[in-house]
């Protein structure tokens, strides 16, 4: 990684308003907009990369998470998960984790997603602080 992908700290962030039951994933302080991010892929505003996850290949470098098995029956694994590059050249699920988990028990051998760069998260954060504290974190790893 080199400083070509240093984020500029906009003084003057204001994130993308939340509407009543947004789905918010939390990631210790960086709270992102799930809702908001899966509108704008959507509506052409946010122009994601499509990847296909290999199942098995992706928990052999991830931790799976703790998994609410009344869920897990109706999740749908044909719906795109949604990975967030958390830090440079690292990426996470922040949309899609019992998809993943159910793909891998059912044997499914790949999920479709939706990539996003960390530049592209900027304006899903939920709150100011957010957003600072991910720019200023974003910047020691360069």
């Amino acid at each position: 990684m080199h400083n070509s992908r240093k984020i500029k700290l906009d003084e003057n962030y204001i994130p993308l308003p939340a509407h009543q039951g947004d789905e918010i994933y939390p990631n210790g302080i960086f709270n992102f907009n799930i809702s908001r991010i899966l509108e704008y892929i959507g509506e052409g505003k946010l122009d994601a990369e499509e990847e296909r996850i290999a199942v098995r290949d992706w928990f052999k470098t991830h931790i799976r998470g703790s998994v609410n098995e009344d869920h897990l029956a109706m999740v749908d694994v044909t719906k795109p998960v949604l990975q967030a590059e958390i830090r440079p050249g690292i990426f996470e699920i922040i949309d899609g984790n019992h998809r993943m988990e159910k793909a891998y028990r059912d044997k499914i051998e790949f999920v479709n997603s939706f990539k996003l760069k960390g530049e592209q998260l900027l304006a899903f954060f939920v709150d100011k602080r957010g957003y600072e504290a991910f720019v200023e974190y974003w910047n020691s790893k360069l």
